[in-house]
């Protein structure tokens, strides 16, 4: 199991503190220091079953510098996939966190209580 965090981010110390708590073995990846490549995150996105717009932190300054929110420019349909997923490998700060890819193939971005119970090891 992997989980990409931001330390600074309060929902990844929660889901850290989830994993300590079940007795998981997991390896932390800080993906503003180790950013995925873009097939790292074309890998991931299949995990989750996401594309890469679902995954993006609109609210960023970086995203605002870019335009994301713009649909126009930035379309959410596949021939702009690519285009997505470059930005996000460009932009680390840009990927939702924490995503925590599981032992048994799949990967939730556990924002949520529910998401983080998914990838919790049964006691």
């Amino acid at each position: 199991m992997e989980i990409w965090i931001n330390p600074r981010c309060s929902k990844c110390r929660t889901a850290l503190g989830a994993l300590d708590g079940a007795g998981a073995t997991y390896t932390v990846r800080r993906y503003l220091e180790d950013p995925p490549s873009a097939e790292e995150l074309v890998a991931v996105l299949g995990r989750l079953g996401l594309e890469p717009w679902d995954i993006t932190r609109l609210d960023e300054p970086v995203a605002k510098e870019l335009g994301l929110a713009d649909q126009e420019a930035w379309p959410r349909e596949e021939q702009a996939r690519g285009r997505w997923i470059a930005a996000l490998a460009e932009h680390p700060v840009l990927i939702q966190r924490p995503i925590i890819t599981a032992e048994d193939g799949h990967a939730v971005v556990a924002r949520t209580p529910e998401a983080l119970r998914s990838v919790l090891p049964s006691k």
